[in-house]
């Protein structure tokens, strides 16, 4: 199993990071290695919505699909994610964004595990420069959303 957590202070609102990080439908817009992104369905539970997202990764010759069980908390200004069906094992991943004076620290995890060996052996050795581009490209996202330079 692979293990990752993060926190960056980031120069833009909780709100907006919010935004960039739960807009999934986006994602093959600017996530690498994000080749397709459906969303199946979407429900409501109070003030939290939940959706089942489908997405393509795919890395060279490799693709992978999978679906994931979403839960996006606008007001807690967290997202948590659960993979549901697919390549692995396990896959969580959760999000907090908490306002700070300079911005947002932006609080991020990951846990995942493929149910191939082989799979998850290629995984770990790329997974950290995957994690960074990944955490780049959203930063830069809200870069683009917020009309900054950073």
């Amino acid at each position: 199993m692979t293990e990752h957590s993060e926190s960056r202070i980031v120069p833009y609102t909780a709100d907006l990071m919010f935004a960039v990080v739960a807009d999934v439908e986006r994602y093959p817009e600017f996530l690498p290695w994000v080749v397709a992104l459906r969303i199946k369905s979407r429900s409501k539970e109070g003030a939290r919505e939940i959706l089942m997202a489908e997405m393509a990764v795919g890395y060279r010759a490799l693709r992978e699909r999978y679906t994931s069980r979403v839960v996006l908390d606008p007001g807690a200004r967290t997202i948590d994610v659960v993979a549901v069906e697919g390549p692995f094992h396990r896959l969580e991943n959760h999000w907090r964004f908490t306002p700070e004076e300079s911005g947002t620290r932006t609080d991020f995890r990951v846990v995942f595990e493929f149910s191939n060996r082989l799979l998850q052996a290629a995984a770990g050795q790329a997974f950290e420069k995957v994690l960074l581009k990944m955490s780049d490209a959203f930063e830069g996202r809200a870069a683009r959303l917020s009309g900054s330079k950073s």
